[in-house]
């Protein structure tokens, strides 16, 4: 009987680093900023936010590290729930990830282009309605992000190779347009000096300890996202010294690329207008070079979300192809191409999930339902370097985290004490996301019942 085909490690350390900065840098440092400066009125806090946010999302980075090098394999973070805990949360986390998390934001972030595509051409907009019932609503960009996610989605169905070079392509040019805008931006001769002072406004304690909650968080949307390249563990090569390589190198070198740029930010326009600006990075490109490189900066800013559009394609379908193979999914969910080596059936189930989520546009509650449910299970994943070395003190670890225990500590402290400020912030959507990720439970006895009768 011939061997069914297995996913092959065609990602080398390049690959893998720029899957890391794609996949994060998306549209959250276009926006991000201008609602900091609107709770935190002070450029040397913003700054100190965007730090901090660096110094976490590393703490995180390095914890995923020793747990991806030890267990290289397709999921992530379900293969680590599932070592350490068990199969139902390894399955709770896969089932928010499937249903809400990764195909929600693929949606979002479909749409996103769109929109940004409509300010070029407005009859591709999500604003040109083309089809009314009544009851639902076709806009021109629901069938244009629709068209982008099964494209992208095609592209990696033909092959890593083929997803990871389109990946290292948009992430290339992503990198070089944040460099040279916040570069050339901070050479520009503006009337707007950056006003180092701490607290320029005299904020009370209580306020500035307020403002910088609001700001970290705001950073963590921003910073969303490094930990996915461990979903594609088992296509790494060498991942035991790749895998930890990719997530410090990428997450320094996200953290640079923002402190840059909010630097240019800071640069071309006083703290006052850039608080509550939304699209601060194109209302910066017009304060720095005029209208005309604004349009392109508003190029740039749909490049980068292709990239992380496309590097969520590329790494979902993995999370399902996981637990399909532990008989928790549909089978065929674990199916690899001959040809391709792609989980192709994986591949079309997030893509047509996704494209589902973009017709009826469910995707902006769904995302803002599992905010809270996110951190949570991020807790949870990071939770595991802990418990497996007591559960399997003799595993191979290649890399173990720096600083062991205090650095996954912080990471999850933090991470703690956002989902909490989440929770009261929003009790009642934290609280439908909790009910959404139980639903999870009656689909998990049933595929464990037929795994079960099936022997």
């Amino acid at each position: 009987m011939e061997a069914s085909p297995k996913l092959k490690r065609q990602l080398g350390l390049f690959d893998s680093t720029m899957m890391v900065i794609g996949i994060v840098i998306g549209s959250g440092i276009f926006m991000t900023t201008g609602l900091m400066a609107e709770a935190l009125p002070s450029a040397s806090f913003i700054l100190i936010a965007w730090a901090l946010g660096g110094v976490v999302m590393l703490a995180g980075a390095l914890t995923y590290a020793e747990l991806g090098a030890a267990m290289p394999k397709a999921g992530g973070q379900y293969v680590y729930l599932r070592e350490a805990y068990g199969p139902l949360p390894a399955f709770l986390f896969g089932w928010v990830a499937f249903i809400a998390y990764l195909t929600g934001t693929n949606a979002a972030i479909a749409v996103a282009i769109a929109e940004h595509m409509g300010s070029f051409f407005p009859t591709l907009s999500p604003g040109n309605i083309i089809l009314d019932l009544g009851f639902y609503n076709l806009s021109s960009g629901q069938l244009l992000a629709l068209s982008i996610i099964f494209g992208l989605s095609l592209v990696n169905y033909l092959g890593v190779v083929l997803g990871k070079w389109v990946q290292n392509v948009l992430t290339m040019l992503k990198i070089g347009s944040i460099l040279v805008f916040a570069l050339v931006g901070l050479f520009v001769t503006t009337n707007v000096s950056i006003d180092y002072n701490l607290n320029p406004t005299g904020m009370s304690f209580g306020q500035v300890l307020m403002g910088m909650g609001v700001a970290l968080i705001a950073v963590n949307w921003a910073v969303g996202g490094w930990d996915y390249v461990t979903l594609v563990s088992g296509e790494v090569k060498s991942p035991e010294k790749n895998l930890p390589r990719a997530l410090m190198f990428g997450t320094l070198a996200i953290i640079s690329l923002y402190i840059l740029i909010n630097l240019a930010y800071l640069k071309s326009m006083p703290i006052s207008q850039i608080a509550g600006e939304v699209k601060i990075g194109e209302a910066s490109a017009r304060a720095l070079f005029g209208n005309g490189i604004a349009g392109l900066f508003t190029v740039a800013v749909m490049l980068s979300m292709f990239g992380s559009l496309n590097g969520n394609i590329l790494v979902g379908p993995r999370v399902t192809y996981a637990m399909a193979k532990d008989d928790l999914f549909f089978r065929q969910a674990a199916d690899v191409h001959p040809k391709y080596r792609t989980p192709g059936n994986a591949i079309i189930l997030q893509g047509i999930w996704a494209g589902i989520l973009t017709l009826t546009g469910t995707f902006k509650e769904l995302i803002t339902l599992v905010v809270f449910v996110n951190f949570m299970l991020w807790i949870a994943a990071s939770s595991t370097v802990f418990v497996l070395r007591k559960k399997q003190p003799d595993l191979h670890r290649p890399y173990k985290v720096w600083g062991y225990p205090w650095v996954p500590a912080l990471f999850i402290l933090f991470s703690l004490a956002v989902m909490v400020n989440t929770f009261f912030e929003s009790p009642s959507q934290s609280l439908m996301g909790l009910g959404l990720t139980f639903l999870g439970l009656p689909a998990y006895y049933y595929w464990n019942k037929r795994k079960i009768e099936s022997g």
